[in-house]
C-alpha cells in the first residue's frame, strides 16, 4: 500500500507512503487517495483527518517516469467519472473536499506540483518553516490539472495564484504562510496538525460538517443562495441530538460527549 489510513480516537491519520520517492506521485496512489477518502467519508465515527507523507517529504508531485511508462493508462485517468465530474487526478484531492469532516495536511519536506494540490485540498495547512512549496508544473510546461487552479485562487487571489504558476517559484513554508498557502507553521507539523484536530474533533460533528459545506462553495454561490442554505442548515441543526449535547455542555462548562454525525 502506498498510502496508509489508520484511524484511533475519532481522527484518521492517512500517510503518503513511498517515502523512498519522496513520495511521488503515481496512478495507483492517486487511486489509493480518492478511495481513501471515499472509505473515510462513509465512516460516521471519524471526527477529523491528518494527512501528511512519510519520510523526508509530504509529496515531491507526480512521478513522471513512472506515469509515462503506461501512457495507455493516461488516457482513461484523464476521463471524468460523470457523477463526480473529476477524473482520477483530480478526485485525488476533490474527495477531501468532499469529506464532511475537517482535513488537516501536515507539511514537511517538498510539497510540489501534484502534492501542492493535495496539500491545498485540505481545510487547513500546517507546515515546516523550510518546507518547499511550488507550483512546479510550469517548470514542465503545463498547468494544474488536480483541482489546484480552484483551490489556488480561493486561497491567494487570481493575481498572486497566476504569479505562482507562471513562475514555478519555489518558496519557503514561511514564505506559503505569508502567502496566504500555509494556515500555520510547526516546527513538527504532524503533532501541531493532530493537535488541531483534536480540538476540532472537541465541537459537534454535525456543526463541522455544516460548516464544511456552507464555506466551501460561499465564494461561488450567490449571497442569496447562501442565506437560504444557511437557514436550511440551521433548521436541521437546531433539532439535532449532537447539538442538544453541545449546548449542555456549554451551559455546564464541561466537554461534551457526540455521537456520529447524522449525514454521511
Amino acid at each position: 500500500m502506498t498510502v496508509t489510513c489508520t484511524v484511533e480516537d475519532g481522527i484518521a491519520q492517512v500517510r503518503l507512503a513511498r517515502p523512498d520517492k519522496l513520495n511521488a506521485l503515481t496512478l495507483p496512489i492517486l487511486a489509493e487517495l480518492a478511495a481513501t477518502a471515499h472509505r473515510l467519508r462513509r465512516d460516521r465515527s471519524v471526527r477529523a483527518v491528518v494527512l501528511a507523507g512519510e519520510g523526508d517529504a509530504f509529496c515531491a508531485g507526480l512521478d513522471f517516469a513512472t506515469v509515462l511508462r503506461r501512457p495507455a493508462a493516461i488516457v482513461p485517468a484523464f476521463l471524468p467519472v460523470p457523477w463526480r465530474g473529476t477524473n482520477t487526478f483530480q478526485e485525488a484531492c476533490w474527495a477531501w473536499r468532499r469529506l464532511p469532516v475537517p482535513v488537516v495536511a501536515a507539511v514537511h519536506g517538498h510539497c510540489l506540483g501534484g502534492g501542492l494540490q493535495i496539500a491545498l485540498a485540505a481545510d487547513f495547512r500546517v507546515a515546516a518553516p523550510d518546507s518547499r512549496w511550488a507550483v512546479l508544473e510550469g517548470k514542465w510546461g503545463i498547468i494544474p490539472d488536480m483541482t489546484g487552479i480552484r483551490s489556488l485562487t480561493e486561497l491567494v487571489g487570481p493575481d498572486t495564484a497566476k504569479l505562482l504558476t507562471m513562475t514555478a517559484e519555489v518558496v519557503s513554508g514561511k514564505e506559503a504562510h505569508d502567502l496566504g498557502l500555509v494556515t500555520e507553521l510547526a516546527p513538527e507539523p504532524v503533532e501541531a496538525a493532530t493537535a488541531l484536530a483534536r480540538r476540532l474533533a472537541t465541537r459537534s460533528p454535525d456543526q463541522l460538517a455544516a460548516a464544511k459545506r456552507l464555506i466551501e462553495g460561499a465564494t461561488t454561490r450567490s449571497a442569496r443562495r447562501t442565506f437560504a442554505l444557511e437557514r436550511l442548515e440551521q433548521a436541521q441543526l437546531l433539532f439535532l441530538r449532537n447539538t442538544a449535547a453541545a449546548r449542555a455542555a456549554a451551559f455546564k462548562g464541561v466537554s461534551a460527549t457526540f455521537g456520529p454525525r447524522v449525514r454521511p
